[in-house]
Parts: C-alpha cells; sequence; structure tokens
C-alpha cells in the first residue's frame, strides 16, 4: 500500500520531471482519481478522457503541490473533481447552445502511453468501494437536505448559485451549509 509519504516522494521527483515516478504515481493513484471523474462525469468513457487530462496537469504542475498540512491525495482529487466538473459544465454549456459534444484538444499523450493498463485494479475498487461507503453513512448522517447540497456540489458539480435558488436560500447560508457540512462529514470520516 502506498503510504502519504510515498506519494508526497513521487510528486516531489515528479516535478523534476522523473517519468518513472510519474508512472508509479499514476498506477498508485488512477483508481482513485478515475473513481472521482467517474462519479462527477457518470460516463466511463469521459471519465477515462478526463483521468489522461488530469495527469497532464500533474505532470505540469507537480511543483505547485506542498506538503502544508493537506495530504497529497486531497491535491490530486481536488484537481480530479475540478478538472471534472469543468467537463461537465462544459458539457452543459455546450448542450445548452446546441452544439455537438466536444472532445479534448490538450496533447501530451505520449507520456500517458508509456503507462501500462490504466484501469483500477479489483484491489484499488474494492478500497474505493469501502471508502464510498464510509462516506455514504456519514452523509446520511447529515440533514437530508444538507446532505443533497453537498452530493449536488461535489458530485454533481452544481455551483453555490444553482443551490442557493434550488433550496432557496441565500448564497451565503449555502455557503455556510456545505462548509459545516464538509466539516461534519471530515469529523465523521476521521473516527
Amino acid at each position: 500500500m502506498t503510504t502519504r509519504a510515498d506519494i508526497e516522494n513521487l510528486l516531489a521527483r515528479v516535478a523534476m520531471g522523473d517519468r518513472d515516478a510519474f508512472a508509479a504515481l499514476y498506477r498508485a493513484t488512477s483508481a482513485k482519481l478515475f473513481g472521482t471523474c467517474l462519479r462527477v462525469l457518470s460516463e466511463r468513457a469521459e471519465a477515462e478522457e478526463a483521468v489522461q487530462e488530469v495527469y497532464i496537469k500533474i505532470w505540469r504542475n507537480a511543483d505547485r503541490y506542498a506538503a502544508g498540512g493537506y495530504s497529497p491525495m486531497t491535491w490530486l482529487i481536488t484537481i480530479a473533481r475540478n478538472h471534472a466538473i469543468d467537463r461537465l459544465r462544459k458539457r452543459r454549456a455546450q448542450v445548452m447552445r446546441g452544439e455537438a459534444g466536444g472532445g479534448s484538444d490538450e496533447g501530451g499523450g505520449n507520456l500517458l502511453d508509456q503507462i501500462a493498463d490504466g484501469a483500477p485494479s479489483v484491489e484499488a475498487r474494492m478500497i474505493a468501494e469501502g471508502e464510498a461507503g464510509r462516506i455514504g453513512v456519514c452523509l446520511g448522517e447529515l440533514e437530508r437536505m444538507r446532505s443533497e447540497a453537498v452530493q449536488r456540489a461535489y458530485l454533481g458539480g452544481e455551483s453555490y448559485a444553482d443551490l442557493a435558488a434550488h433550496f432557496d436560500v441565500p448564497l451565503n447560508t449555502m455557503r455556510t451549509w456545505l462548509r459545516r457540512s464538509l466539516l461534519k462529514l471530515k469529523e465523521c470520516l476521521s473516527r
């Protein structure tokens, strides 16, 4: 099992352009990042494409990770989630404009082509499912509307303004709901 220190070390090596470290980082984290993208995008092919783009971002920006109390997985998952949300918003905007679905126009596939099979292993899927179960239990401890707001924001990619309108509350109230709900989730997951 890869530890936090292992991932921090790999990120430091990736920041220096170490391709072997990048491949090891990919093997150690791709299942979780794929799961993150899949939850947001709901389409396997699009999630696979998004993960490739996420790893391009990681390769280019690994030097920006600073171990300042945040775990490296939190940093990586945040990149993946934000990228997937951006893709989802772009897709929704294209649908609203009546455009056909777009693909990725970013390059950089050569480095990713050198990495073996990107599919999550059985072990990685089991770990991810176990963690998903823990998150589900913790979401169940929140008030129903707050649990729904968290899921719509962080899994569905809805903006704070959209959520405030949906739940008919002021924007600052929605921000407070989400911040407090995330703190409760963090507390629950640390038990």
